[in-house]
């Protein structure tokens, strides 16, 4: 039966458009971050691998318990970004209302768990890519609601300047948005100013799962996804085009990282080794 209780702690966005042209946001962001000195930042790059949802969150809160001791030390030099995908799972913020679910959580095929993050449900599973940086917000500004403008920074750059898909923010509604589909949830979790869990992209994602639920408690917009923007784009040019998965995986994944480093002034320290949580490795 579905979990709706945490894990066992481990141990370890206007209307759019889509053009060929880049227009930066026209949201003013805070520039004192530009001219600092850049912060290192540990990157797991599991961008090809589902993990399992639970494993993930045990992971980041093993993180943050570190982190916080080691600020508390006045030795926390270092943030952290996980890129991956995760197994097919709907989640709930802290607050998040159950009649915002279209089945009964006692009968249904996906893993239902609620999580300490803000925000409504959601679901997740492959063609997601799901970015969970752990930062410091000490270090850049300590402003929850500046983090969640910078978040979507990171994706309204990284669909423009790979896809020329011209996605926007919406006054009132935190995620990034294509007209009325949104293509990118962002729920987070702030505490003692280090902040965790993240953004998911749809990027090939399948959006059946998302009709079961009411996505971040938003009845009147819809759920899209990369793949279908640019089916639409292509279809419309009248000529045939076909971009393999795992190609706009990749293509997104580049994007963000890149945008991510950008828009936070970070320098990534690759980290080779594996976590200890089992990931299953997705064909190609």
């Amino acid at each position: 039966m579905p979990s709706l209780v945490s894990p066992a702690f481990s141990s370890i966005p206007n209307q759019s458009k889509i053009t060929r042209r880049y227009h930066s946001s026209s949201f003013n962001f805070n520039a004192s971050i530009a001219h600092m000195p850049k912060r290192c930042c540990d990157f797991y790059d599991l961008h090809n691998e589902l993990v399992p949802y639970t494993e993930a969150w045990s992971w980041q809160n093993a993180i943050v318990e570190k982190k916080k001791q080691l600020n508390e030390e006045g030795k926390d030099l270092t943030d952290t970004l996980i890129i991956l995908q995760h197994n097919p799972v709907y989640t709930l913020g802290a607050g998040s209302k159950e009649e915002y679910l279209n089945f009964d959580v006692k009968n249904t095929s996906f893993d239902v768990h609620r999580t300490e993050r803000g925000g409504e449900v959601t679901y997740h599973g492959p063609g997601q890519l799901v970015l969970y940086p752990i930062l410091n917000l000490r270090y850049y500004k300590a402003d929850t609601h500046w983090y969640l403008r910078e978040l979507e920074e990171v994706v309204i750059r990284a669909l423009s300047s790979t896809f020329s898909i011209e996605a926007s923010r919406i006054d009132g509604l935190t995620g990034v948005w294509f007209g009325d589909q949104k293509l990118a949830a962002i729920g987070i979790k702030v505490s003692k100013w280090i902040a965790y869990h993240g953004l998911a992209l749809n990027v090939t994602t399948d959006i059946k799962p998302f009709q079961q639920i009411v996505p971040c408690g938003i009845r009147d917009r819809r759920v899209g996804s990369i793949k279908s923007l640019l089916k639409e784009k292509f279809s419309s040019q009248e000529h045939n085009h076909s971009t393999d998965d795992s190609e706009l995986i990749d293509a997104t994944h580049k994007a963000l990282v890149e945008k991510f480093c950008e828009v936070f002034g970070v320098d990534l320290r690759y980290k080779h080794i594996q976590p200890r949580v089992s990931q299953e490795k997705l064909s190609t």
